[in-house]
């Protein structure tokens, strides 16, 4: 007998363990229906809110029409009409100036925009004086031109018309 050992045959190194696998996940969640169905009234109402919310700051806008005021004032051969008010002399030339006579109101382009007519007068001194309001002007135009009767035209800017400074005579 030997003191020694016999060598012991060596064993091959072993292989590396293959990485191991995640554990399998697991299956996802599904949202019951009540949860669902709030989620998406949730969404809904903000998107709704949201929309109401900017609509409401923006307003309605300005109206794409204006009322034309002013006066138009007759100063000679003027008459009293009997009813209070006055109009032209029915002799003198002037007797289509009177109340309910046309307004013509015309666009730049030269067309007619809008129509009305001599509103209620009034005697002032030895001149008749009348109110115009025409209804329903369309804004937009650079300038306007208006005509009472078949008297000519007289042009206004477009910020003279819709602030009413309309002030004719005739006479």
């Amino acid at each position: 007998m030997t003191d020694s050992i016999p060598e012991q045959p060596t064993t091959p190194p072993q292989p590396a363990e293959p990485p191991a696998s995640p554990p399998p996940s697991e299956p996802k969640k599904r949202l019951s229906p009540l949860a669902a169905g709030l989620l998406g009234f949730a969404l809904g109402a903000t998107v709704i809110g949201g929309t109401w919310a900017i609509t409401a700051n923006n307003g309605p806008g300005e109206p794409d029409a204006f009322t034309l005021k002013g006066t138009f004032t007759l100063t000679e051969d003027v008459s009293s009409d009997g009813d209070g008010g006055c109009a032209g002399r029915y002799d003198s030339g002037y007797d289509d100036i009177r109340e309910g006579a046309n307004v013509t109101v015309y666009g730049a382009g030269g067309d007619v925009v809008a129509t009305g007519a001599l509103g209620k007068s009034k005697k002032v001194s030895y001149s008749c004086v009348f109110e115009i309001a025409v209804d329903d002007v369309p804004k937009g135009e650079k300038f306007y031109k208006v005509e009472v009767s078949h008297r000519g035209t007289l042009q206004l800017s477009a910020k003279e018309a819709e602030s009413g400074e309309l002030a004719a005579s005739l006479g």
